[in-house]
C-alpha cells in the first residue's frame, strides 16, 4: 500500500513538472509562484482557463484528479501521511536559466546542494523526513 501511495504522488508530482514545462514552452517564462508550493494561486493558474496571473491565452496545462486537491491547492492525497495530514508540493523552477535548482531556498529541504533540474517538484517522504517523493531524489 505505502509503494502504491508513493509511486501516485510521484506520478501526480512528474504531471506537475510536465505541466510547468508546456507552460514554458507556451510563454517562454516559468509560471509566477513566489511560494514554492503548489498552493491555490498556482493551482488557479495551471488548471483553468484563467486568463490572470501570467497565462493570457486562458490554456488549461494540468488536470489535477480531486483527491489531490483542497483549498491550499495541489495536495498529497489522504493517507499518503499518517493520519488526515496533507501537505502541499514543493516547487522550484530555474528561473535565472541556471541548470539548476537549490532546494535549500526552501524550508523542510532534504538537500543543501544543487539539483540539476530546470524545473523540480517533490513532497516529504512519509516514512522519513530525509527522502523526496517526486522528480528528484
Amino acid at each position: 500500500m505505502k509503494a502504491g501511495k508513493k509511486a501516485e504522488v510521484a506520478a501526480m508530482a512528474e504531471s506537475i513538472k510536465t505541466a510547468v514545462n508546456a507552460y514554458y514552452a507556451e510563454y517562454s517564462a516559468y509560471p509566477s509562484n513566489s511560494s514554492g508550493k503548489t498552493d491555490a494561486t498556482f493551482l488557479s493558474l495551471m488548471t483553468t482557463t484563467n486568463t490572470n496571473g501570467g497565462n493570457y491565452r486562458g490554456i488549461a496545462f494540468l488536470e489535477v484528479p480531486p483527491k489531490f486537491t483542497n483549498s491550499t491547492g495541489i495536495v498529497t492525497p489522504k493517507g499518503f501521511y499518517k493520519g488526515t495530514t496533507q501537505s502541499n508540493f514543493f516547487i522550484l523552477m530555474d528561473t535565472g536559466n541556471l541548470g539548476y535548482v537549490l532546494p535549500k531556498t526552501l524550508s523542510a529541504t532534504l538537500t543543501t546542494t544543487n539539483v540539476p533540474n530546470t524545473v523540480a517538484v517533490w513532497v516529504i517522504d512519509r516514512d522519513t523526513n530525509t527522502k523526496a517523493v517526486g522528480t528528484f531524489k
